[in-house]
């Protein structure tokens, strides 16, 4: 597709992967919440994230996903708890220092007119050197080594503002890749994509995961896409935390009924046996 042979998608594990011993977890969260205006938008949550998984973030508008990702992203504050990463306090960690380890793409991207690929790339390496840093020979081998990765490469020199949606996302993770951070958080990358570039963009990161160790949290619609990709799946409702586990665990009527509000089915897809949902009546 576009030039890019993404990797096939692999059935996810049966379980999360479970951290080695002396593993240091990349998230915990005890008791992090967040209210605004005197609403509630996350109830207090404990929680654990380890490198290596793609967790998905799944439920219906408004339950809360968004919210999460940018507490850890430090987008927002917690208004009560407390978050960590590698079991240091976000607020402990600085600028430039967190940005090393985290990188975060928001749901909506900035434009970048007059821009080419390589240039947009190439700000990942910012957090390594800042604005009138000196470039060196580091930073250029990890803007092609991203470039390389997501492939992008072949259209290194054209700008940014010329390419479909879906290489433009592949660039906009090609520069999150340049970064060297230890996790990616996604909010809802694939929400404007075509199935195919979906399937594409969710393989990359699916396979940078599994490859690179990194830790993904990836906020998805598509349950369906979820179960496919992600290790472990985090389910929000109306701000708590509903269900947590492998696609398998999660993927039943009762289940999804507590995250969705509708009645659903799952049934074995016909060529993997992966669960498969669908809903119930017309």
């Amino acid at each position: 597709m576009n030039g890019f042979d993404a990797p096939a998608l692999a059935p996810p594990r049966s379980a999360p992967i479970a951290a080695a011993a002396g593993d240091t977890p990349l998230f915990t969260l005890h008791g992090a919440s967040f209210g605004l205006a005197g609403r509630t938008l996350l109830h207090p949550l404990d929680l654990v994230i380890h490198p290596g998984q793609v967790v998905g973030l799944i439920g219906h508008n408004g339950s809360g996903k968004s919210t999460l990702i940018k507490l850890l992203g430090r987008q927002q504050a917690p208004t009560a708890g407390r978050i960590a990463f590698a079991d240091r306090a976000l607020g402990a960690w600085g600028d430039r220092a967190f940005a090393r380890k985290v990188a975060y793409l928001p749901q909506v991207l900035p434009p970048v007119p007059g821009m080419t690929v390589r240039e947009l790339v190439a700000l990942g390496r910012y957090p390594w050197h800042g604005a009138l840093g000196r470039v060196a020979a580091r930073d250029r081998e990890a803007v092609l080594r991203a470039l390389t990765a997501t492939g992008v490469a072949a259209f290194a020199d054209r700008f940014v503002d010329t390419l479909s949606g879906g290489e433009r996302q592949r660039v906009w993770l090609a520069m999150m890749v340049a970064q060297e951070p230890a996790c990616l958080l996604l909010d809802e990358p694939i929400s404007a994509l075509d199935v195919a570039h979906a399937v594409e963009i969710l393989a990359l990161v699916r396979n940078l995961a599994h490859r690179d160790g990194l830790g993904v949290v990836v906020v998805l619609h598509d349950v369906n896409m979820a179960a496919r990709v992600c290790d472990r799946i985090l389910a929000l409702h109306s701000g708590r935390l509903v269900a947590d586990g492998p696609p398998g665990t999660l993927m039943n009527p009762d289940t999804l009924r507590a995250v969705y509000d509708i009645p659903m089915g799952v049934l074995p897809h016909p060529d993997t046996g992966r669960p498969l949902s669908y809903l119930r009546g017309s």
